[in-house]
């Protein structure tokens, strides 16, 4: 279990690094106001309406850096100083946001793969690391093989929840891609504006990016354990 405790010290490490600097950077950003004025709600309305999208709402959310788009009520929902803010972060966020309500409109594969695993993997992820816990420590103190069939069990719902992880790195990539695409081509920020928005949003997928990591990380430490045993 030493093994497992550095694994996991090491991946919250990185994680907090990645997130701390993300906050810096959005601090950063917020401080370089737009030319158009424009709010991140106004942004966003813009780029559903460029991409012939009317039957999203833009809302407002409580909270810092709670932004995201629910495809099952069409909602853009943006945290309060994103909705309000007319700077470089809130146009990067918010056109990022409607840059799923693009895939969405559009079917995107990926979301909708991502949306098919949402259900499976939000009844999973809480039990299986238990399931594998509990199986190898059944498995050890009574020798029978349904031990290690539970903790296989656990593995497997451990797995979807891995590759729920990285099908969701394609999806945030390309919302980015959209939305930066989109600022750029519709002129809505300057050039120095639209070099803070790429900044800012390279560093939120990249929380993506070192979550994936995280799970398969786990998932092989928790492989090994179950069929090292075997």
């Amino acid at each position: 279990m030493f093994g497992y405790y550095i694994l996991i010290g090491a991946i919250a490490l990185v994680s907090w690094a990645v997130s701390n600097t993300l906050k810096r950077k959005f601090d950063k950003y917020s401080k370089v106001q737009l030319r158009n004025g424009m709010s991140g709600a106004e942004v966003a309305q813009k780029m559903l309406a460029d991409h012939g999208i009317y039957d999203v709402e833009v809302i407002s959310t409580p909270g810092k850096l709670t932004d995201h788009y629910n495809p099952k009520n069409k909602t853009v929902n943006l945290s309060e100083a994103v909705y309000h803010q007319r700077n470089a972060a809130a146009a990067a966020v918010a056109a990022h946001e409607c840059g799923h309500a693009v895939q969405h409109a559009q079917a995107y594969s990926w979301l909708q793969m991502r949306s098919t695993l949402v259900p499976v993997v939000s009844v999973s992820s809480g039990m299986s690391q238990w399931l594998v816990i509990g199986g190898l420590i059944l498995g050890g103190a009574a020798g029978l093989g349904l031990g290690w069939w539970v903790a296989v069990a656990g593995l497997v719902m451990m797995g979807f929840a891995t590759v729920f992880s990285f099908i969701t790195l394609p999806v945030e990539y390309d919302a980015s891609n959209r939305a930066l695409a989109w600022l750029q081509n519709k002129n809505i920020v300057s050039q120095e504006e639209y070099k803070g928005s790429e900044d800012a949003l390279k560093w939120a997928a990249r929380t993506y990016l070192v979550a994936a990591i995280g799970a398969l990380a786990n998932l092989l430490y928790w492989a090994l354990q179950v069929f090292g045993r075997d």
